[in-house]
Formats: structure tokens, sequence, C-alpha cells
């Protein structure tokens, strides 16, 4: 099954890192935190993903062009730069990298990849988001309700304080506990082709228009993941996630059920 990876924004609330890089390829235990998003797909099994870059696209497609070569060992004759690979690992993902304009919003991104999907169901998330989101359950969940598409809803992490009072008086202090039961978009979509045709411009952002639409028409569901889920949008979120990537297993690899991975697919650490 296809996976679309948005990954074309400019990333503006993230300009210390973005002024370089596209925001997808900033860096997270050292590798993109896109490919930290691609893991948690190919840990369930789904290897084949279209990437909607724009913002510096080029420097997207020269990574994935060169990704075979970063991800294993070679040999490179000087003297007319012949290559011989020395495979050390097993990387049996393909990419399409698609330019899908500089300026063009999410709806619309998707809307230009419709040429490159086949006829069938498939993923679409952000570059930018991870989640120990249980892929399996998650599209068994879309097929049992035979609608068009379907969201995976999170509680955002907390990230204030919390006070409970009776007047003036403080009667509990907890630090950044979440208690309330609020649900956010988080990505991690599953949409039939029929989605597609809710799509109408490239200024069009799939979170507006396109979305409501479906909500309007009973077409959208949403399977509720309360595990782990955080988004990189500022320089603290990257900085969070960077100290999380340093555990043998990052949260957003550990899976209810599933043996640990200590060794992902993507982008070899240096």
């Amino acid at each position: 099954m296809q996976v679309v990876l948005l990954a074309g924004g400019l990333g503006s609330r993230l300009s210390e890192e973005t002024v370089r890089v596209p925001k997808p390829m900033v860096e997270v235990g050292g590798r993109p935190i896109i490919l930290h998003v691609m893991d948690i797909y190919s840990h369930w099994g789904h290897h084949d993903f279209v990437v909607a870059c724009g913002f510096k696209a080029m420097q997207m497609k020269g990574f994935f062009q060169g990704l075979h070569l970063l991800n294993n060992d070679f040999t490179v004759a000087l003297c007319d730069g012949a290559l011989k690979l020395a495979p050390n690992r097993v990387t049996d993902w393909s990419v399409s990298v698609v330019d899908t304009g500089l300026s063009t919003m999410t709806g619309g991104r998707l809307r230009r990849l419709r040429t490159w999907l086949a006829d069938e169901t498939f993923m679409v998330t952000y570059s930018d988001g991870v989640g120990n989101v249980d892929i399996d359950a998650l599209l068994k969940f879309h097929r049992s309700h035979g609608k068009l598409a379907t969201v995976t809803a999170v509680q955002p992490p907390a990230r204030f304080g919390n006070l409970e009072l009776d007047g003036d008086q403080v009667t509990e202090f907890t630090e950044k506990v979440q208690k309330h039961e609020t649900w956010i978009n988080g990505g991690y979509f599953v949409f039939e082709p029929g989605v597609l045709d809710y799509l109408s411009a490239d200024d069009e952002p799939l979170e507006s228009a396109p979305l409501a639409r479906l909500a309007q028409d009973g077409q959208l569901m949403a399977y509720k993941h309360t595990g782990f889920w955080h988004p990189m949008d500022t320089v603290r979120d990257r900085d969070t996630l960077d100290g999380l990537a340093c555990d043998a297993v990052p949260p957003w690899l550990a899976f209810a059920g599933a043996p640990e991975r200590v060794v992902q697919p993507g982008l070899v650490h240096a």
C-alpha cells in the first residue's frame, strides 16, 4: 500500500533549522525526521513511499537519490569514479520524490499526486510528527467503517503545568499532566481514491475545506491513538525528540506486543 509523505512546507516556526534544510530533513538523533516517520510504516510492512516535496525540493531529491550510498559502505575508484557497493543492510523501500510546487498547500500537494497513486486505498501523513501508531489496527478500523477517510486522532503533549483552584486557593498543582480529553489531528490518514475528488485547488489546505466537506458528508472517521505522539513544530520539539531518539528503542517505535527493533532501516547513524 502506498504511503504519501507531505513534505513541502516552509516550516516557518522552525526557521532556525529550515533556513538551511527543508523541515523533513531536520535531524533527530542524527537522522532526518522524515526517516523516523518512514520507519514507523516500514515496521508494519509498508515500504512504498511517495514524498510530496516543495520547499528546497532539490535537497530532498538529492538526499533520497544518494541514500543508498549513505546506507551502505562502498569502494570508489578515484581514476574514473566507478563505485562498488558493499551492502551492510537491506532496505526494501521504494521512494518516489515528486516536486509538488513551492507554494502549494497540503491539499494541493495531494491533488498533484493523483497520477502517481494507484486506484486503491492509500495512506497519508506529515513528515514531522512521530507516534507509535499501530498501522495494522488503523487499517482494520478504516476497513470496518466503509467510509472514504480516516484520520488518526491524538491527544496533544501537555506543555504547561495545571492548577486546580477553589476560588483563589490553589488546591492542586501538577506539572504537565493532561487531564482533559482533547483530540487533535495527528495525521496518519487512510484514504480511499474518492477523497481526491474533494481536492479542488493548489492553494487549499487539506485540513480546511476538504476534510470539512468529508466530515459534513459523513465520510470522515477518527481512529483514536492513545499512545505516544509528538510533533516537531519548534526548536523545543526538536530538542525533545532528539533526546528521545537516544533510547535503544525510541518511543515512536515502541509498539505494544511487538518485538523491539534496535536497528532501523533508514540512514546509518554516524
